[in-house]
């Protein structure tokens, strides 16, 4: 079955080509192309929820001495 861009008539542009040429040497080599989701750190949502996560282990005595020493060998200088 033709994919969506095949389907409507035009021609691709010389981005796509080139593209579709790159995943084809790329494909040859033996490599595949992998798609990894990660959160959006830009989110509110996010904010909101690693927060809540931060609140939660500094309140929790069995992880304390964890981030206490987390905090003491972490590089603050940057």
């Amino acid at each position: 079955m033709p994919s969506a861009g095949k389907m409507s008539g035009k021609q691709p542009s010389s981005k796509a080509l080139a593209m579709r040429r790159y995943r084809e040497k790329m494909r040859a080599a033996g490599f595949r192309p992998v798609q990894i989701w990660v959160p959006d750190t830009r989110s509110p949502a996010f904010a909101a929820q690693y927060r809540r996560q931060v609140k939660k282990l500094w309140n929790s005595a069995a992880d304390r001495a964890d981030l206490d020493f987390i905090m003491a060998v972490q590089d603050w200088s940057e």
